[in-house]
C-alpha cells in the first residue's frame, strides 16, 4: 500500500469512528438564574390562577420525574409539588386522594425541617425569595380537616386540628373546631373555640349563634362584641340582634318573634332575607302556620334563589294539601342546587303526602346524606318509617332530630307518635310531661299532653281540661281545635262540635277542620251543608 492510500484509509477509519462512537453525558443543567422563573413557580402561579386541571397533570409529571430521580427536586420544591397535587385533587372533590398527597407533604415537611441545609439539586433550583414561600403547614391541616369532613370522619378531622397549637390557630380553623365539637356533643372545648373566633373576629355572627346554642347566656355573648359595636358605626342593632336569638335558643318563641320584627321594622335592615326566614320559622315553631307561609313567601320573592328554610315551607304547603305548589318548589329547588338537602325533603313531602312512603323514604335518606344535620330531614324519614311499620328505625331518626333541635316540639310529637303506634303509652306519657315541663305550658305543649291523655280512657277528663287550656291561650290553634272535635265526638256532643269548628273556621281555613266539620254535619244529618265542607275541603 502506498503511502497515499495509506493516509486516505486512516482518514476513513477516524470518520467511521466519530460517527459511531458513544456521545459523551450531557453537562447538568445550568441552576436558574436569579428572577428568572423556575418550573415550581409555574405550578404555582397557575396554582393561584386557580388552573386546577392544569397544576393536577402537570404536578403529576413532575412528582413521577422526582421519584425517577430523587436528586431532580430540592426536599422544598418536593413538599411544594405534593401539596399543589393535592389541592387540585381537593378541588377535583376527589377527597381520599388528595388526604394521601397532603399526608406525603407533611411529611416530607417534617424531613425538610429536620435538615438544616438543603440537598443541591442538579435540576430545576432557584433561590429566588418566591420559591422559599412555601405553603403553610397549618394551611395544609386545615385543607386535610376539611376532606375528613366530607368523607364523614369527623374525629379523624378533629385529631387533625387538635395538633395545631392553639397560638398558631386561625380564626378558620376555631370555626371549624367549635362546629365538630358541638357535632360530637362536647359542649365546653367547643365553647372555648366559638369565644375564640369572637376574641379574633367580634363581628363573626355565626360563632355567636353557635355559643347561644349551646346555652350560653346572651348577656355573655354581647359583652364579646360591645367594643366593635361602640367603635363601627350603624351597628346598634347587633346587640338587639343577640337578643333575639338569645330567645330562639331558650325556646322563648313569642318574644324571639317581636324582638326579630322589631329589627325588620328598622328601615335599615327592612326586608333582610335572613331575618324573614327566621319570622317564617319562629312562627312555624309557634304553631301559626299562616303567617309561616307569608313569611317564607315573602322571602322566596326578594330571594328566587333563596334555599335555606325552603324544606319547612315545602312540608307546610304539603300538609295544606297543596301537593302541585310542593312539585313546583322541588322542581325550582333542584334546578338552583341538589347539593342541598332542602329540595331532597320537598320532594320528600310531596311522596309522602301522595302515601308513597318508600319513595319518601329514599328522599329523606338522600337528604340526610347531603346534611346530616337537617331536621326536617330527619323528622321526614322517621314519618315514612314509622308509617311503613318500622317504628324502632323511626324512634332512632325522632331522637336524633331532638338532640339536634332540642325546642323544635315537632320533633317530640314525631317520637310521642310512634311509642302510642307500638303501645308505649308510658313512654309517650312521660315523654310528653318532660316536653311540658320543659318547653313550659303553652298551647302547643298542652295540646300535646292532652293527645297522649286521649289514649288512656283513665285520662280523658285531664285531656278534656287541658285542651280547654290550650284553645283559652289561642283560640285558633287547629291541633287543638281537632283534639278538641275529637273528643266531643266520642262523647257525641256534636252540636258543641260542630259550633267549636265554626268558630275556628271563622278566621282560617284548614282542609282537616272543613273535612271534620262535613262529619259532625252528617251525624246530625245536615247533609246538603256537609256536601258543601266536603267540597271545600278537598279544594
Amino acid at each position: 500500500m502506498d503511502p497515499g492510500e495509506a493516509a486516505i484509509l486512516e482518514s476513513s477509519l477516524r470518520s467511521f469512528y466519530w460517527l459511531f462512537a458513544p456521545l459523551p453525558p450531557l453537562p447538568p443543567l445550568p441552576a436558574a438564574l436569579p428572577g428568572r422563573m423556575n418550573v415550581i413557580d409555574h405550578v404555582r402561579d397557575m396554582a393561584a390562577a386557580g388552573l386546577h386541571s392544569n397544576v393536577r397533570l402537570l404536578s403529576s409529571l413532575l412528582l413521577t420525574m422526582s421519584n425517577n430521580n430523587p436528586e431532580l427536586f430540592s426536599p422544598s420544591q418536593k413538599y411544594q409539588l405534593l401539596v399543589y397535587h393535592a389541592d387540585s385533587l381537593f378541588h377535583d372533590k376527589e377527597y381520599r386522594n388528595a388526604v394521601s398527597k397532603y399526608t406525603m407533604a407533611l411529611q416530607q415537611k417534617k424531613a425538610l425541617s429536620k435538615t438544616s441545609k438543603v440537598r443541591p439539586s442538579t435540576g430545576n433550583s432557584a433561590s429566588t425569595p418566591q420559591s422559599q414561600c412555601l405553603p403553610s403547614e397549618i394551611e395544609v391541616k386545615y385543607k386535610m380537616a376539611e376532606c375528613y369532613t366530607m368523607l364523614k370522619q369527623d374525629k379523624d378531622a378533629i385529631a387533625i386540628l387538635d395538633g395545631i397549637p392553639s397560638r398558631q390557630r386561625t380564626p378558620k380553623i376555631n370555626m371549624m373546631l367549635a362546629n365538630l365539637y358541638k357535632k360530637a356533643g362536647q359542649e365546653r372545648p367547643s365553647v372555648t373555640s366559638y369565644k375564640e373566633v369572637l376574641r379574633q373576629c367580634p363581628l363573626a355572627l355565626d360563632a355567636i349563634l353557635g355559643l347561644l346554642s349551646l346555652s350560653v347566656k346572651g348577656a355573655e355573648v354581647a359583652s364579646m362584641t360591645m367594643n366593635v359595636i361602640q367603635t363601627v358605626p350603624n351597628l346598634d342593632w347587633l346587640s338587639v340582634w343577640i337578643k333575639a336569638y338569645a330567645f330562639v335558643h331558650t325556646g322563648d318563641n313569642s318574644r324571639a318573634i317581636n324582638t326579630i320584627c322589631s329589627l325588620e321594622k328598622k328601615s335599615l335592615l327592612r326586608d333582610n332575607v335572613d331575618l324573614l326566614g327566621s319570622l317564617a320559622d319562629l312562627y312555624f315553631r309557634a304553631g301559626d302556620n299562616k303567617n309561616s307561609v307569608l313569611k317564607f313567601e315573602q322571602a322566596q320573592m326578594l330571594d328566587p334563589y333563596l334555599i335555606k328554610g325552603m324544606d319547612v315551607y315545602g312540608y307546610l304547603l304539603a300538609r295544606e294539601g297543596r301537593l302541585e305548589d310542593v312539585e313546583n318548589l322541588g322542581c325550582r329547588l333542584f334546578n338552583i342546587s341538589d347539593q342541598h338537602a332542602e329540595p331532597w325533603v320537598v320532594s320528600g313531602c310531596h311522596s309522602f303526602y301522595s302515601k308513597r312512603y318508600s319513595r319518601a323514604l329514599y328522599l329523606g335518606a338522600k337528604a340526610i346524606q347531603l346534611n346530616s344535620n337537617s331536621v326536617q330531614a330527619l323528622l321526614l324519614k322517621g314519618a315514612a318509617l314509622r308509617n311503613m311499620g318500622r317504628v324502632q328505625e323511626a324512634i332512632i331518626h325522632f331522637r336524633e332530630a331532638i338532640r339536634l333541635a332540642p325546642c323544635r316540639l315537632d320533633c317530640y310529637e314525631g317520637l310521642i307518635e310512634c311509642y302510642l303506634a307500638s303501645n308505649s303509652i308510658r313512654e309517650a306519657m312521660v315523654m310528653a310531661n318532660n316536653v311540658y315541663k320543659t318547653l313550659g305550658a303553652n298551647a302547643q305543649t298542652l295540646t300535646l299532653l292532652a293527645t297522649v291523655c286521649l289514649e288512656d280512657p283513665v285520662t280523658q277528663e285531664k285531656a278534656k281540661t287541658l285542651l280547654d287550656k290550650a284553645l283559652t291561650q289561642r283560640p285558633d290553634y287547629i291541633k287543638a281545635v281537632v283534639k278538641k272535635a275529637e273528643l266531643l265526638s266520642r262523647e257525641q256532643k256534636y252540636e258543641d262540635g260542630i259550633a267549636l269548628l265554626r268558630n275556628a273556621l271563622a278566621n282560617q281555613s284548614d282542609c282537616v277542620l272543613h273535612r271534620i266539620l262535613g262529619d259532625f254535619l252528617v251525624a246530625v244529618n245536615e247533609y246538603q251543608e256537609a256536601m258543601d265542607q266536603y267540597s271545600i275541603a278537598l279544594r
